[in-house]
């Protein structure tokens, strides 16, 4: 069985609220969605939550945002903290998170 998930708080850091008044209605729900989930006491598989490679410090982890995969959302997790980095297409993502 997976273990509980720690993340209990989020911050949303300037870029990542930039980056969210950027999106259309529907992505910005999506968001709120995929934000509620990463403070459930388990994250659902559907989210992909995954390190994201090659970014060690600070460790970056990604959820996938959209059910078509198309768009991700980025951030550090200290302690029961999740301090939100970017929300953009899942290129962007990895390229720059």
């Amino acid at each position: 069985m997976a273990q509980p998930n720690r993340i209990r708080r989020v911050q949303w850091t300037e870029r990542f609220q930039k980056a969210y008044k950027g999106l259309s209605q529907e992505l910005q729900r999506e968001t709120d969605e995929a934000i509620r989930d990463l403070i459930k006491e388990h994250i659902p598989n559907s989210r992909r939550f995954a390190p994201l490679g090659g970014f060690r410090n600070p460790r970056v982890y990604v959820v996938h945002v959209t059910t078509n995969h198309s768009h991700k959302m980025s951030f550090e997790v200290d302690a029961d903290l999740a301090i939100l980095r970017h929300v953009d297409t899942h290129k962007v993502i990895d390229k720059k998170p």
